[in-house]
């Protein structure tokens, strides 16, 4: 039996944010008020349990809900009053389970990461940032799903991670991951050996920038994968993890690469790994149609260039703990 794909879904609630969310479900009219088809309620059809929904209200990313039932006739809810006076009294609904965000982020304040993501069809955005008018529920292409809960960070990851029970091996370590990450943060931020600009220092070396990024980018110029040279849109990758490093080794730029968002998240979670000569290592539990779409093919055999002695070193340690074994995952 082929094992379900989870998919990413947005939903612009500017109208209803409040009552779905607090309701806990998403609803549309089947049809436009002149009864022609529309793309983004024919959406709410293929949505399946255990999909993953970002709620964009307000030009912010709210909340993040995962859905618990399949579209089902129901009538227009009657908390909607009389927003949506001219939609028709039955239409579909999809339950799901919402958690408002603490940390939200406005999409349009990083559209230098999201704008190249976008799919043709269908975008929930602009390339500019700026929301498509008529857009209710629409599908996101897993890189783009991917760099959205970068940018939201932790909390977001977090919550995606443990909505996807398709996956429970990896959910199950990638929630224990964050949580003894946020240990260690707050025994870093605890320790009275150190001084505060020090505690700050080595916690911002978690997210890749500050000090360990300058000293990553005093021996790295691009993406090894993209080629992109522009600092905003590069991130310092540790290739031991953080949470498995020293405060000295965390802050190592040779414990770095640098790489665009994107593939600091495919190496970061073992889906891709170099080995010292610089040939690219693809995991072979990697998700390939999601590979190819952010880039690279499953039989790329690119080179990405030298390392040092030192990265060279600490991409081992990447290659034995981090890369993802078809031993430890079963291929999907």
């Amino acid at each position: 039996m082929a094992k379900y794909k989870l998919r990413y879904w947005w939903v612009n609630q500017n109208q209803t944010y409040r009552q779905e969310v607090d309701g806990g479900y998403l609803w549309s009219p089947k049809r436009k008020a002149n009864q022609a088809r529309n793309p983004f309620y024919d959406f709410m059809r293929e949505v399946s349990s255990g999909d993953v929904i970002f709620s964009f209200a307000g030009t912010l990313i709210a909340a993040i809900g995962i859905a618990t039932s399949h579209a089902q006739e129901s009538p227009k809810p009657a908390e909607f009053g009389s927003t949506g006076a001219y939609w028709e009294n039955i239409g579909w609904r999809v339950n799901v389970s919402f958690v408002e965000l603490r940390s939200r982020i406005r999409p349009s304040d990083y559209m230098n990461v999201l704008a190249p993501l976008l799919p043709r069809v269908y975008a929930p955005l602009r390339p500019d940032g700026m929301g498509m008018q008529g857009v209710y529920l629409t599908y996101l292409p897993d890189a783009f799903a991917a760099a959205l809960v970068d940018l939201l960070g932790s909390e977001a990851r977090t919550l995606v991670m443990g909505f996807r029970g398709s996956e429970p091996g990896l959910a199950q370590s990638s929630v224990i991951q964050l949580q003894w990450e946020e240990h260690l943060i707050a025994q870093v931020q605890g320790d009275d050996r150190i001084t505060a600009t020090e505690k700050e220092t080595v916690v911002m070396a978690r997210r890749g920038q500050g000090l360990f990024k300058q000293r990553v980018m005093a021996l790295e110029r691009a993406c090894r994968i993209t080629g992109v040279t522009k600092e905003e849109h590069l991130r310092a990758s540790h290739c031991k993890p953080w949470r498995d490093s020293s405060n000295k080794e965390r802050l190592d730029g040779e414990n770095g690469l640098l790489l665009t968002p994107t593939m600091d998240h495919l190496f970061d979670q073992g889906f891709i790994g170099f080995e010292g000569n610089g040939d690219l290592v693809i995991s072979p539990v990697a998700h390939l149609e999601s590979l190819a779409r952010m880039g690279i093919s499953p039989s790329d055999k690119r080179n990405v260039g030298t390392f040092s002695t030192g990265q060279r070193s600490y991409l081992e340690y990447h290659r034995d703990e981090v890369l993802l074994r078809s031993k430890f995952l079963p291929h999907g």
